[in-house]
């Protein structure tokens, strides 16, 4: 009887994985080595040639890894290995990659150094800018990222104390060409991300269903590790651990960023919000949805409520429609804001980037506890073939419950050629729970 329990729990893993055309482990690492090709070979030599960089170094260690380096890991690679240094060069139109490493650094970054010839790693890295004569020699040091900062101290003395002085002379920091290798995407990997983004659309659609939800029984608290759960019966992974929680009908306090517990048992007439993203193929969703508890009889959500995110979509527009290549984030933010206020609205923006990471680098777009703007990365300018996690809230007065509520919504958003527009499409509906549900198995 264990048998056929454990038979049946491995039918519903491999059913969940193709109701999501969500790839094994083996296909998955293919397509990460085809974007890692595409993107090595195609996309930074256009980078380094943008920022007028002929040569970047990044330097780390297994177990502490420069983040931009976890961005050129082979699939096969979980961490780099020893003391991994790889160097990209463009000198005369031609792109060279080359590892000071004691293997090659996966399939597509050869190791140049002959530990035999000389054992010395930090000399066989000298010698090896010697010979490519660079007028720049980019490192990872930055301000205002902490993703583009990964050059630890010890490392960074040691390419200094082993490069003569001419050559010490022109290291700087990789800061601009860092950060654009982080927030550009290819076409390949916006193919991927509508998959990824309606994985998350649809899990966040099960999760407020009556599958996982029984008002008066169910927790905000049993949502989220439902999701946790989800997430691993999928061969997938959660970059943060979401929240679920509820706004109602009473003389609760409204909902703030102050980190107290949102705890509670879900019941009817119930506003719910969630906070949930994946991680999948090296790249990651941040969204936030709201969905209405159904009271018996109830057929749709108050038309006050469906009011409330209709506001919460306008907002969303204010901020979008402002997009301009070259615009700073706070620019944006600042216009964003003062229009929505002038139409009446109550709303805070504090929008990101994404991409590689959940809290990327690149264009950013206030923090919700500063809505004048930030400096550093509030005054990056915003690029084409960017990804945005387009995250705010409206504070919306509710008649019938006397009182406001916060209307928080977070979807994926494009920047490109044409415009932005969302990955795939955005909440203009409230989803509404113990409604007949078309769920995802």
């Amino acid at each position: 009887m264990k048998n056929f329990y454990l038979f049946v729990a491995f039918l519903f893993f491999v059913t969940s994985l193709k109701s999501q055309n969500i790839l094994d482990l083996k296909d998955q690492a293919t397509v990460i080595d085809e974007i890692q090709k595409d993107r090595l070979e195609n996309l930074l030599p256009q980078l380094m040639k943008r920022h007028n960089i002929d040569m970047w170094v990044l330097i780390t260690r297994e177990y502490n890894e420069d983040p931009v380096v976890k961005t050129f890991l082979p699939p096969t690679w979980l961490n780099a290995r020893r003391r991994t240094i790889i160097v990209f060069s463009l000198k005369e139109g031609v792109f060279k990659s080359a590892a000071i490493t004691r293997y090659p650094f996966g399939n597509l970054i050869p190791s140049v150094w002959d530990k035999e010839k000389e054992p010395d790693q930090w000399k066989a890295l000298a010698k090896y800018i010697k010979s490519q004569n660079p007028k720049t020699i980019a490192v990872n040091t930055s301000e205002n990222y902490a993703l583009a900062d990964g050059l630890v101290r010890t490392d960074f003395d040691n390419l200094i104390k082993v490069l003569p002085e001419n050559l010490a002379s022109k290291v700087m920091s990789s800061e601009p060409l860092a950060v654009s290798w982080i927030e550009t995407r290819t076409k390949r990997e916006m193919i991927i991300y509508n998959q990824l983004v309606s994985i998350t659309h649809n899990i966040i659609k099960e999760a407020f269903s009556s599958q996982v939800i029984t008002p008066g029984i169910t927790t905000t608290d049993d949502v989220v590790w439902w999701l946790r759960e989800k997430v691993r019966s999928l061969g997938l992974s959660t970059w943060f651990h979401p929240t679920v929680d509820v706004q109602r009908n009473e003389s609760s306090d409204l909902y703030s960023f102050d980190g107290k517990s949102k705890f509670d048992t879900i019941l009817p007439g119930d506003l719910l919000h969630c906070d949930f993203g994946i991680s999948y193929l090296t790249l990651n969703t941040d969204c936030q949805e709201l969905a209405y508890v159904l009271k018996r009889d109830e057929k749709r959500a108050p038309q006050e409520l469906e009011k409330a995110l209709k506001d919460g979509n306008t907002v969303q527009d204010y901020l979008t429609n402002n997009f301009i290549e070259g615009q700073t984030g706070n620019k944006t933010l600042i216009k964003a804001l003062s229009q929505a206020k002038k139409m009446g609205y109550k709303p805070q923006i504090y929008t990101h980037p994404l991409g590689f990471f959940g809290h990327s680098a690149g264009t950013t777009f206030g923090m919700w506890d500063a809505q004048s703007g930030i400096p550093g990365s509030g005054e990056h300018p915003l690029r084409l073939e960017t990804v945005y996690a387009i995250e705010l809230n409206t504070k919306v007065y509710i008649k019938e419950w006397k009182k406001e509520i916060r209307v928080m919504l977070e979807e994926a958003g494009y920047f490109g050629d044409e415009g932005f527009k969302y990955v795939n499409g955005r909440q203009t509906e409230l989803i509404l729970v113990g409604q007949k549900d078309n769920a995802i198995e």
